[in-house]
């Protein structure tokens, strides 16, 4: 399998981080946290960047191409919340515009694609556009990689580590089928019945797509690596089996092979949104699976029915609540992770936009002192 080269910050720096060594089933002596979503939207610092450089006007996408902007955004609520990792700043749907879908981020609705897939006809002419293509498209977001694991390297002793993240090929599939966010994917789980084998290939295609976002990512620099299923939940187990895992498998493989200078490979996170019924199904050969706020750590962990790593899951609405509930619910977390071999505490989904970035440092801090 090919190592990472000699500088990589796992090999130099981030090997030892509590939230690399959590992942790899080492419990540190202090629990390891972050925040998905914890760079940009609740921070007033992210909102004046923004607003300075880029205007209201600007693609959300286009920003995540920027790679001075996206190191900065990546690295501000390090500075700010002391939090044990970064996670880049970019976009699940970044790999689809820089393999040639057009593809916007619309305020206020979400991701919008200007010619949705809906027959098999029109799969066949997505997955026309090559994947390899993305091997020079990603030099942006490999520049932003860079620019962060160097700003990173200044913060503390310089051992936070950087994730690295990429969207699943169904919740990518879902998007590029209904053309835009919906509730129920009901026009994805149209195609996936109606056409599998031309759902194979359009999930095959995002698979390799994402995968090589996700892969760049960890070439450059990240320590880690973790797949976000935003829609998993809203399928039932068997076809979740069927017609949704072996294309995430592929997606995890392309950085699968990847290892440090010790022959261990990079972590790998996967993480799915309402998927209580599919933790049995999600560990994909990974290394800690990521949980929602509707599932306590330890029942996920028997679900799960294997000896990973366990990441979450603060319910995202308590941020909101006096301190002692806050506080309250952080034992609670921190008690039914205990269960698990390791824990790297983090919300259960993202963080809202009207989070109190205060509230945030908080829990870090609380987290780290028990």
């Amino acid at each position: 399998m090919p190592a990472l080269r000699e500088a990589h910050p796992l090999n130099a720096r981030t090997g030892q981080s509590r939230l690399v060594r959590a992942y790899r089933g080492d419990r540190p002596e202090i629990t390891p946290v972050w925040f998905m979503r914890q760079a940009g939207r609740s921070l007033p610092e992210y909102r004046e960047l923004r607003a300075r450089t880029d205007g209201p006007a600007r693609d959300m996408i286009d920003t995540c191409l920027v790679p001075e902007l996206a190191s900065e955004i990546t690295l501000q609520p390090v500075r700010r919340h002391g939090v044990d990792a970064a996670i880049f700043f970019s976009d699940i749907m970044v790999p689809l515009r820089l393999a040639g879908v057009d593809v916007k981020i619309e305020p206020g609705v979400g991701p919008v694609v200007a010619q949705p897939i809906r027959t098999p006809d029109d799969v066949e002419r997505l997955v026309a556009n090559d994947p390899a293509m993305l091997d020079a498209a990603l030099e942006p977001v490999r520049e932003g990689v860079r620019q962060t694991v160097a700003g990173l390297a200044e913060i503390g002793d310089g051992s936070t580590p950087l994730i690295g993240f990429a969207g699943a090929p169904f919740t990518l599939a879902a998007y590029l089928v209904a053309g835009r966010p919906s509730k129920d994917h009901l026009e994805a789980r149209t195609l996936m019945r109606s056409h599998p084998e031309a759902w194979d290939r359009l999930t095959r295609w995002a698979a390799d797509v994402t995968g090589r976002f996700l892969r760049a990512q960890v070439e450059e620099g990240a320590s880690a690596a973790q797949l976000f299923d935003s829609w998993a939940g809203s399928l039932p187990l068997d076809q979740y089996q069927q017609h949704v895992a072996p294309a995430s498998r592929v997606a995890l493989d392309a950085v699968r092979e990847l290892t440090d200078a010790s022959g261990t490979r990079v972590p790998l996170v996967h993480f799915g949104v309402g998927a209580g019924e599919l933790y049995g199904a999600m560990d994909l050969d990974v290394d800690a699976v990521g949980v929602d706020w509707r599932v306590s750590l330890d029942t996920a962990l028997e679900r799960i029915g294997s000896d990973l790593t366990v990441q979450g899951n603060l319910d995202p609405a308590v941020l909101g609540a006096p301190w002692e509930f806050v506080e309250a619910a952080i034992d609670h977390v921190l008690m039914a992770g205990s269960v698990a071999r390791a824990h790297v505490f983090n919300l259960g989904h993202g963080v809202p936009p009207s989070a109190d970035p205060a509230v945030l440092t908080r829990i870090v801090q609380a987290v780290h002192e028990r």
